[in-house]
């Protein structure tokens, strides 16, 4: 996000600025192999000047803009009002919906299949199909927009969700009804279909199977996190079959900074063929979500929005959270932002953080606990020395 703004600065005004000439930038447009998402940017600009900016991310096969130049004379060019709106959250949206729509669109899978926890990641999934269809329906017009998915032609927008997103809320005894009552809720308010069941049976076949093999009994004091990996995992099978079934696309609802940390289970949440959340982190969704809730009308939020972020994985006495398990997500992005997108050592994290107003506030003892578990590598030694470490291992 954000990219269009350096873009049009560096490039189209430095670059048309510096050779007296005209620049013509031109984006690829669609979702490439579910990896990159091409916004196709279109931006004319002359003698340091922008001249026009095409509307971005336009769920079309192709885009096409143009404008008049006056090569003689440049002061004479028309300068046009660009409609393209860089808001961040406005940005996600819209990057998202494209994606999921070109990605149904070319792999011709009759839908989406989600595994609809009632938790912040898999409801901003099931909210980001919902908008698809919203946007896309309301771009394409009804006819074209169901001839080209290959649906029965409806005006309903809901009805159109239903047809394409289908949810199952996987309960285990560690589950609450405070996350059922939000995963039903909100789909709802979509109108995507729901089924729901658990998954306590399978648990307990692995489990028991294990301790067969091992002479012993699991407990939590010992086997903590094969017990949690374990019902992440017994959820995958069944929704991957409901998936093959419907022959639609599986969506992966892992984000950023769990991964950032392992704070995710292979073959568990991160199971699935599309990933619409990877590449965003927890703060930011947390936000979008209000914001969606407000701003795009999203009611069935409200319940979503008014839990604490858990995974539900411990017995309900031990009050799992995610932040409890990790820390706060807030000092976690900023750890992200200096070791993986600036490359600054273990200890050159910890001394740049050890000058700032962290929200909320740690000791100097906490922030390096922290610091390690996302650069665990000789982490210690350079924090407690002063070394420069240039060798992380991001777990």
């Amino acid at each position: 996000m954000g990219k269009s703004e350096s873009r049009e600065q560096e490039v189209v005004i430095e670059g048309s600025q510096k050779f007296n000439c005209v620049y013509l930038l031109v984006n690829l447009l669609g979702n490439e192999a579910g990896r990159m998402i091409y916004d196709g940017d279109i931006v004319f600009g002359q003698n340091g000047k922008i001249i026009k900016i095409a509307e971005r991310l336009v769920i079309k096969p192709f885009h096409l803009q143009w404008c008049d130049i006056n090569f003689e004379n440049p002061e004479l060019t028309e300068t046009l009002a660009s409609t393209d709106n860089k808001g961040r959250n406005e940005e996600f949206a819209r990057a998202t919906s494209l994606a999921l729509f070109d990605y149904l669109r070319k792999s011709k899978a009759r839908g989406f299949v989600l595994s609809l926890s009632g938790g912040a990641d898999s409801s901003l999934c099931a909210v980001l199909v919902a908008e698809m269809v919203r946007r896309a329906f309301t771009e394409m017009g009804t006819e074209k927009f169901c001839a080209t998915l290959n649906i029965p032609v409806t005006d309903s927008i809901k009805e159109i969700v239903g047809s394409l997103l289908t949810c199952a809320y996987q309960g285990t005894k560690n589950s609450s009804d405070e996350t059922l009552a939000s995963a039903k809720e909100l789909a709802a308010s979509l109108g995507a279909q729901f089924h729901q069941w658990t998954i306590d049976d399978e648990v307990t076949s692995y489990e028991s199977k294990i301790e067969t093999a091992l002479g012993r009994k699991l407990s939590w004091e010992t086997d903590d996190i094969a017990k949690q990996n374990i019902q992440a995992r017994s959820r995958s099978p069944i929704i991957w079959m409901l998936a093959n079934i419907k022959q639609a696309v599986l969506l992966t609802t892992s984000n950023r900074s769990e991964g950032d940390v392992g704070y995710a289970t292979m073959d568990g949440d991160t199971s699935g063929s599309l990933a619409p959340i990877a590449g965003v982190d927890k703060p930011f969704i947390l936000q979008w979500l209000r914001w969606a809730e407000k701003e795009l009308n999203y009611s069935g939020l409200v319940s979503v929005n008014n839990l604490t972020p858990t995974a539900e994985l411990r017995p309900t006495d031990r009050t799992q959270t995610d932040e409890k398990d990790l820390m706060p997500y807030t000092i976690l992005v900023e750890i992200e932002k200096l070791a993986i997108r600036d490359r600054k050592s273990p200890a050159e994290v910890f001394q740049q953080l050890s000058r700032r107003t962290l929200t909320p506030a740690v000791s100097s003892h906490q922030l390096k606990e922290y610091i390690k578990k996302i650069l665990p590598t000789l982490v210690s030694q350079s924090m407690e020395t002063g070394a420069t470490c240039s060798i992380f291992s991001f777990g």
